[in-house]
Parts: structure tokens; sequence; C-alpha cells
């Protein structure tokens, strides 16, 4: 079939229609990819967003349930008078009242003053300062049962922790046994000492 110049007039404006329906499908197809690749970053996005306050959720959640597992640890330390500065009279206060309730023959004691204390090996104390004063007992006992008794009624019973680092028993000879009013068999002696712990932040 052969076109001729009059054909072509006729079709021209059919053809610029054609084209110009090309070029504009064209030009949607490319705004269409082009949008539809923004809406997916957009949601991957917003995605990322809710993901990351999913996690600052869960994370705050797991703080706060941190934080009153640690006020409930904090205040059960501060009752036991652990906390803060050392508590001379209330230990004091509280050998008393072992001795009274005579788990010993006799016990004398002498608490030296607070000093910084480096365990070993060394230990993260977090934000605290651990001090540390040396107690001395010496005791007079029937038999080795009674030291026992004696510190597990000084932990159970007593305000503060009190850290034991060893013993020495030594039985007394015939003469000193006889010698001995209340029939004591034993001497005892005890080195450790009182921990505190000091908060470095705690106003003065």
């Amino acid at each position: 079939m052969k076109f001729s110049n009059s054909d072509f007039h006729l079709m021209r404006w059919s053809v610029a229609a054609m084209c110009a329906s090309l070029l504009l499908s064209g030009i949607i197809l490319y705004s269409s990819s082009e949008y539809a690749d923004f809406t997916q970053k957009d949601l991957r996005a917003a995605q990322n967003k809710i993901k990351d306050a999913r996690n600052r959720l869960t994370m705050a959640r797991q703080d706060q349930e941190n934080l009153s597992g640690f006020s409930q640890e904090y205040a059960a330390l501060e009752e036991k008078k652990i906390l803060g500065d050392d508590h001379r009279l209330d230990w004091m206060e509280g050998l008393e009242k072992l001795r009274n309730q005579n788990l010993v023959i006799d016990v004398r004691y002498n608490i030296s003053p607070q000093k910084n204390y480096a365990p070993q090996p060394a230990i993260d104390s977090g934000n605290f300062d651990i001090h540390y004063s040396e107690t001395k007992l010496q005791f007079e006992l029937l038999h080795e049962g009674q030291l026992l008794n004696f510190f597990n009624a000084l932990r159970s019973h007593t305000m503060g922790w009190y850290q034991l680092e060893g013993c020495t028993l030594q039985r007394l000879s015939t003469a000193e046994d006889t010698a001995s009013a209340d029939g004591a068999h034993l001497k005892a002696e005890c080195s450790g000492g009182w921990i505190t712990l000091k908060n470095r932040n705690a106003q003065p």
C-alpha cells in the first residue's frame, strides 16, 4: 500500500495524537514507578521508625523493671545499715545483745577506725566506695559449736555486714581450765571487719 501526501495530511493528526498518547503513557509509567519507589522508601522508613520505637519502649520497660529491683535492693541495704558512714554504735549494740544471749561464755571486741577497702581480687563496686572497719573478737567457749552459733546469730540479727576473715582456736591447759570460773575449755580469736558502702554522689 502506498501513502500519498494527501493521505499523510489526513493521518498526521492521528499520528500526532498517537505519539502524544505514547509520550503521556511513558511519562505516567515513569512517574508511577518513581512514586512506587518513593512510597516503598517511605514505608521502609516508617517500619524502621516503628521498630526503633518498639525497641526503645522495650528498653524503657526493662530499665523501669531494673530500677524497681535496684530500688528494693538499695532500700534493703539502707535498712540493714550497710550504706553510708560506719555504724559503730549499732555494731556495738548488736554485739552487746549477743553477749547477753549467752551464746558464748564471754566475748570481747575491738573495732578499729574505718578505712578504704580494696578486695582481692578486685571487683567493680560501681558508684560506691567500699569501707572496712577491722574488728577483733575474742571468745571463751565451752565447745566449737558455740562459735558457729555466735556467727550465725551475728549474720541474722545484727545490723551491718560483718566479713569474717578467720579464727584461731586454743584449748585451755588443765590449770587454766580449772581456774576458769565459767568452765571455759577453749579460747578463740577471730579477725574480720564491718563493710559499708558509700555512694560517691551522696550529699555530705
